[in-house]
This record gives C-alpha cells, structure tokens and sequence, in this order.
C-alpha cells in the first residue's frame, strides 16, 4: 500500500527558511513525477512545484526564485522529496501537500504539471509578520 508523509512544517518569521519533505513508500511502480500543492484557509489547493524524474521542474510564479524543489529516486520502494523555502513571506501560509505519480509534460504554452493519485495528509506552514 503506497503511504505518503510529509514532515518539516512550522511556524517561521517573514523572511526565513524552511524545508518540507516527502516519503512516498510503498511504491512498486516508477513513479514519473511528483509535486508539491498548499492550500490556505479560505483558498482552492494551488500547485506549488513539481519535479519530474529527470530533474526538470517547474514552479507557480508565486514561488519563483525563493522556492527550490528536489528528489531522491526509488531506493527499496521509497521515493523522497523536498521543498526548500526560502524568504518566506505571510502569504505563504497554508497546509502544504505532497503529491506522488504526477506527470510533467511540455506543450506549446510551457511545461505543466498533472498530479497523481497519491497524496499525504499535509503539514502546517505558518509565516508570521
């Protein structure tokens, strides 16, 4: 049964750093890509990042330039990702999720991101001003 985690969440002032990670397990497939949504009181989950097998990615404007995503390929059916964040601003405040077994393609419009099935249950980042 694939389990998906999330941990490194927190509260952190404006300006700062945190790092998410993701532990996919349980994987007895390739997994192509995977992705990183938040989701903000009030607000539709939003995409946030994604990272494809080969290391391409692709990020939500909002995100550009402070945000960096990363991946460890299968290793015993386990599949890691992280989420480097950086300069951190209030408006970032939300649950974040990870998503496992997206697809990112590339069309005529730019590279997107199609999540997966999987899914874990989210953990808190808090930004204070």
């Amino acid at each position: 049964q694939v389990q998906v985690v999330e941990s490194g969440g927190g509260l952190v002032q404006a300006g700062g750093s945190l790092r998410l990670s993701c532990v996919a397990s349980g994987i007895t497939f390739r997994i192509n890509a995977m992705g990183w949504y938040r989701e903000a009181p009030g607000k539709q989950r939003e995409f946030v990042a994604a990272v494809g097998s080969g290391g391409s990615t692709k990020y939500a404007d909002s995100v550009k330039g402070r945000f960096t995503i990363s991946r460890d390929n299968a290793k015993n059916t386990v599949y890691l990702q992280y989420l480097q964040m950086n300069s951190l601003k209030p408006e970032d405040t939300a649950v974040y999720y990870c998503n496992a077994d997206g697809s990112l393609g590339i069309e005529s419009t730019g590279t997107y991101y199609i999540p997966g099935n999987y899914w874990g249950q989210g953990t808190q980042v808090t930004v204070s001003s």
